[in-house]
């Protein structure tokens, strides 16, 4: 355990605190010791005690507003949590959304594919069906 000096209103005290923890304690001291000068100064000398009780009363108040404060800072990561979440979901489900239709889109474009290829295949074999037609039409009647 460590010993540190400590001055508030004028006197010496020698409180203990673990050790490295000495900077600390002091600068707790000095807030307080800023916090009650300050109401001192605002009351006027009401006595130490009463200036002592009003000073805890005050900072008690703080601590409670910064814990609500943070309670409401933790709500509001809690509800953009859940935002984000649901955020995630919907960019998800469009995500396999748009997968499927690219998927139905590429098996449209292949089947239309086979299909021109059908096409193009059955009209190259109409066109040299004909062309023998006409070849041998040419042949048979002699027009050369």
């Amino acid at each position: 355990m460590a010993n540190v000096n400590i001055k508030f209103n004028g006197k010496d005290f020698l409180l203990s605190c673990e050790d490295g923890q000495e900077d600390h304690l002091d600068e707790l001291s000095q807030h307080l010791s800023e916090k009650f000068n300050l109401l001192k100064s605002k009351l006027g000398n009401l006595g130490e005690n009463k200036l002592l009780l009003i000073t805890s009363i005050t900072l008690m108040d703080e601590y409670f507003e910064t814990k609500k404060k943070i309670e409401e800072k933790k709500d509001e990561i809690e509800k953009l949590k859940t935002k984000f979440k649901e955020l995630k979901s919907l960019i998800y489900n469009y995500k396999d959304q748009k997968d499927s239709e690219i998927n139905s889109l590429q098996k449209e474009q292949e089947q239309f594919k086979n299909e021109l290829e059908n096409l193009t295949n059955g009209y190259e074999k109409i066109i040299n069906d004909a062309s023998s037609q006409i070849e041998d039409f040419i042949n048979k009647n002699n027009f050369s």
